[in-house]
């Protein structure tokens, strides 16, 4: 294998590491997007919001994204983030940085309006807190959903970079000890 090839490849050890960790942080993600919910079984806003369970869904948003967030910093203090397999995965991690620290504020902007919903006063008041609180919550998930997304085809990649590896071992001549070079015809013989 060139010297070239060889500093494209990401070790084996340090991808599967990271693959682990997407995959968890990939599955956090999509659970939040797919459990974390603001509306009854009927489908509407009750009428005292749970603040506390509010509260948790932003805080619960804020760690994945550090989480997210310290991964995206180790890779890109890392080589392996300047190959170009790295440097799509980071871009994907990038991403879903962003995506993820971007769903922390709107769950904590939806527990900001709970305490003031059943002391509206009006229909009118009533109406307009609970569509902020709707968009708010659902955008939040949405953040989450595309952070998910993300995690999962940086892994991916990852996961292609190592096939791609196991495809060029089986093609490049495995080194073993060197053979010794054939017997030298002796002079006697001529």
């Amino acid at each position: 294998m060139t010297p070239n090839v060889r500093r494209e490849l990401i070790p084996r050890d340090d991808a599967l590491d990271l693959i682990r960790a997407l995959n968890a942080m990939k599955e956090e993600a999509h659970t939040a997007a797919h459990t974390w919910e603001l509306l009854n079984e009927d489908g509407q806003v009750p009428a005292a919001p749970p603040y506390t369970v509010l509260l948790q869904h932003a805080a619960g948003a804020q760690d994945l994204s550090r989480g997210i967030l310290r991964i995206t910093s180790d890779f890109a203090h890392s080589p392996h983030h300047t190959t170009r397999v790295g440097s799509n995965v980071l871009a994907k991690l990038a991403w879903a940085t962003t995506t993820s620290s971007n769903a922390a504020p709107q769950f904590a902007e939806t527990a900001e309006y709970a305490p003031s919903l059943p002391r509206s006063t009006s229909p009118a008041d009533r109406n307009h807190i609970t569509t902020k609180m709707v968009f708010s919550h659902a955008t939040g998930r949405a953040h989450l959903r595309r952070t998910s997304a993300s995690l999962r085809m940086a892994a991916e990649q990852l996961a292609d970079h190592l096939g791609f590896q196991r495809f060029l071992t089986q093609l490049t001549p495995q080194e073993g000890p060197p053979t010794p070079p054939p017997p030298r015809p002796s002079s006697r013989n001529r």
